[in-house]
């Protein structure tokens, strides 16, 4: 399996340098004891609490697209603390990550605490996407009741389902007449595989109201 090692410490003192080479030498026979294959050594000098570090964010990318399935760390306080430890884990754990330590010399389990609190937050996670479906599903479907054709008036939608990056103001302007609120109308051309929020469709309606008022229509 392919494995990260992450080694941290939170402060700039010189003295911490040695236990950054003392993470990175552990847990390099860590892999080695467990087979697994290094893909990245990632080390940095950053508060536990803090969400925005360098690090975090590339083992989080590189958790997205699929490039290791195994974090080592000397322990599980190098993941964070309090709730940036929490964010890491959960990116982890849903994407079926496993974290090994040094400290256990295995793979980390998960405190009761800690299990009760990923529970909630996938929970929480599940809805958030199912309501975001719901509204885009409202969305078009108010739209279509009000008789937009959506396979006529999307010219941006290639064949495959591919589209342009520019949102089709004809489009937001159309559904606007038909009395749509601006996140239906996000929440439509989300349908239609356009990006789309609801402030973006806000402010490209706001510029072309403006420039029609100026006689320059975009």
């Amino acid at each position: 399996m392919n494995a990260i090692i992450y080694c941290r410490v939170s402060t700039e003192k010189e003295e911490q340098a040695a236990s950054l080479f003392r993470q990175e030498e552990e847990l390099t026979k860590l892999a080695r004891e467990h087979g697994f294959t290094i893909v990245s050594v990632i080390k940095e000098r950053e508060s536990g609490y803090s969400l925005d570090r360098d690090g975090l964010l590339r083992i989080i990318e590189m958790a997205q697209n699929g490039e290791f399935e195994v974090l080592l760390v000397s322990d599980d306080t190098r993941l964070g603390r309090g709730n940036a430890k929490i964010v890491l884990l959960h990116e982890l754990l849903k994407r079926e990550i496993k974290v090994y330590t040094f400290s256990s010399q295995g793979e980390y389990h998960l405190s009761e605490a800690e299990s009760m609190v990923l529970e909630i937050v996938a929970v929480v996670e599940e809805y958030q996407r199912k309501l975001h479906n719901l509204k885009i599903k409202r969305g078009m479907k108010k739209a279509i009741q009000k008789g937009y054709k959506p396979q006529k008036n999307l010219k941006n939608i290639h064949q495959g389902g591919r589209e342009r990056k520019e949102l089709p103001i004809e489009e937001i302007i159309r559904l606007r007449r038909m009395d749509l609120t601006f996140a239906e109308i996000a929440g439509t051309l989300r349908g239609f595989g356009y990006e789309a929020s609801k402030a973006t469709v806000h402010r490209r309606y706001k510029e072309y109201i403006e420039s029609a008022e100026t006689g320059n229509p975009t």
